[in-house]
C-alpha cells in the first residue's frame, strides 16, 4: 500500500524510462538527468512510454523503497507540460489522482477494469 503524506515532496521525471530499471538505474537518473538529491526523502515519479506502468522512489531510514503499479487496462493521463522540463513538481494529492486514474487536466475518472 502507497501512504503518502501532504507534506511530500513529489517529482515527475518528464520522460518516459525504460521499466527495467531497478533501484540503481532510477537513483541514477535522479541523480545525473534530474540533478536533485536522491537520499533527501523525496518521492521521484517514473513512467513507460506506453503509459501503463508506474514507479515511485523514495529513500526512507535504512534504505530505499520502491512501489511499482502495472495497469491490466487503459494508462496514465499526463499533463501536457509532460516531457517540456526535466520534471514536473506535483503534490501528494495529485499523484494520488494519476495512480487512481483521474486526468490532472480534466479531473475525470478513467476506466480501469
Amino acid at each position: 500500500m502507497l501512504s503518502l503524506r501532504n507534506t511530500d515532496h513529489i517529482y515527475l521525471y518528464s520522460k518516459f524510462t525504460d521499466m527495467r530499471k531497478g533501484f540503481n538505474g532510477l537513483s541514477n537518473i535522479v541523480i545525473s538527468l534530474m540533478e536533485m538529491n536522491v537520499v533527501s526523502g523525496d518521492i521521484y515519479v517514473f513512467i513507460n512510454r506506453s503509459k501503463d506502468k508506474i514507479k515511485l522512489l523514495r529513500f526512507e531510514i535504512g534504505g530505499f523503497s520502491l512501489y511499482y503499479k502495472r495497469l491490466e487496462r487503459g494508462t496514465f493521463e499526463l499533463s501536457d507540460g509532460f516531457g517540456q522540463c526535466e520534471s514536473i513538481h506535483l503534490t501528494s494529492a495529485q499523484i494520488m489522482m494519476l495512480i487512481e486514474g483521474i486526468c490532472l487536466e480534466k479531473r475525470s475518472q478513467k476506466v480501469r477494469l
